[in-house]
């Protein structure tokens, strides 16, 4: 049955910030970040996902956790959160998951049958072999990744640092792999999505 659709649309105990909606099989996944009530600080849940029926926003069902913060060979003890996700759908079928953890230096890929979940690591983003001969993409300090699908080239966009519009010292330099002096700048990146005005 169709509802009127509220704000919150997710039920009250359950924060997903940064939402990337995406639109497969007839229906619309929310992808982001994961906020715990009463955390520390942000972004220190597993990625969830949440989907609802296309034509029926009002509908939300938990698909769980997808994606846990310590599947990836660089976080294996779980200290670094996982920062605002994208998906898409890639020309093979299968559903690929792009992040970057808390003030780290890669972007890391998941990998997944179905845009539900469970996602498994895949890899790093790494430049072409004629580019830096391969090497993982690291300059920056890149975060918040956005994919699009253009009709099967896949275009990766991010944030990073250094930027000039906000400066913001890291937090815990103990705990960090960077100089305790240093200050990062960041720059947030836009959401990107193909708009296709012709669809009934």
């Amino acid at each position: 049955m169709k509802r009127q659709v509220y704000n919150p649309y997710l039920p009250e105990y359950e924060y997903v910030p940064d939402g990337e909606p995406h639109l497969f099989e007839g229906r619309v996944y929310i992808y982001g970040s994961h906020d715990e009530a009463f955390g520390k600080r942000y972004c220190q849940g597993d990625y969830v996902t949440w989907s609802a029926p296309e034509d029926d926003l009002s509908d939300w069902r938990y698909e769980g956790i997808i994606y846990t913060k310590t599947q990836d060979p660089s976080n294996r003890d779980g200290k670094m959160d996982l920062w605002a996700p994208d998906v898409c759908r890639g020309a093979d079928g299968r559903y690929y998951l792009y992040y970057c953890f808390s003030f780290y230096h890669e972007i890391g890929v998941a990998v997944s049958d179905s845009p539900a979940g469970p996602f498994s690591f895949y890899g790093h983003v790494r430049y072409p072999d004629s580019i830096r001969e391969g090497a993982v993409l690291r300059e920056f300090m890149p975060f918040d990744p956005a994919v699009l699908n253009d009709n099967g080239r896949i275009y990766l966009y991010y944030g990073f640092a250094p930027a000039e519009e906000k400066e913001m010292k890291i937090p815990d330099p103990d705990e960090m792999d960077l100089p305790e002096e240093e200050k990062a700048k960041f720059r947030e990146i836009a959401e990107v999505m193909r708009q296709n005005p012709f669809r009934a």
